[in-house]
């Protein structure tokens, strides 16, 4: 497939081009006792995160299944997640010293989910502000391994998800946002952020892509 100069986002993937991004998906912002709910009651827990953790519950199934099929189809399966090179968190961005987002280098909160560890040599950037394209080499990497057409699943579809997608696009990916394998704290976000970006991405279900990698 020719993908120098293509006319649509609405491309099918190329495996040999292709790779597949995890956003965020940790123990700081997946487990109920992640450093981002820490000191919350059940109460507020329910009130202010109650869709969110019922749609974990469909949306983590989901991921695992993109990782088995591109892990399958020799696809490259990458991972970013919200971690401060130091202790203290001193190198994060401002804008996470503001929301009180602090990840220590090494920590538990700072782990991929059980669900969807990393295996071999898969590669975790950590990142310290909302655009892995921002705080990492990611960018460098994906050219190093001949990525042309990014596929990213994560959290949370308004911030750090949305942050990926809008960057990758600028920086010249053909990007595939997978609907039902994000999530964030309403209904109401997820699907305001699914039309704000529609312009920037191609925009499919799991099982839509699942066919794709298969054939």
């Amino acid at each position: 497939m020719a993908l120098e100069t293509p006319t649509t986002r609405n491309l099918p993937l190329d495996p040999t081009v292709s790779a597949l991004l995890f956003i965020d998906v940790q123990n700081f912002c997946v487990r109920r006792d992640g450093g981002e709910f820490k000191g919350l009651s059940n109460s507020e827990m329910e009130e202010k995160y109650g869709h969110y953790f019922e749609r974990l519950k469909a949306v983590i199934p989901n991921m695992q299944k993109l990782q088995a099929a591109f892990r399958k189809a020799g696809i490259e399966v990458l991972y970013t997640t919200i971690e401060s090179l130091t202790k203290d968190g001193r190198d994060r961005s401002l804008d996470y010293k503001i929301t009180g987002f602090l990840v220590p280098k090494g920590s538990n909160d700072a782990k991929v989910i059980d669900e969807i560890a990393p295996i071999g040599d898969e590669i975790v950037l950590p990142k310290g502000s909302s655009s892995v394209f921002v705080s990492t080499n990611i960018d460098y990497l994906l050219r190093n391994l001949g990525v042309k057409q990014l596929v990213i699943s994560g959290l949370v579809t308004d911030q750090c998800v949305e942050s990926a997608v809008r960057d990758a696009c600028d920086l010249g990916y053909l990007v595939t946002l997978v609907t039902d394998a994000c999530a964030t704290y309403s209904a109401e976000r997820h699907d305001d952020s699914l039309r704000a970006i529609k312009g920037y991405c191609r925009q499919v279900t799991t099982a839509a892509l699942l066919g794709e990698v298969a054939r």
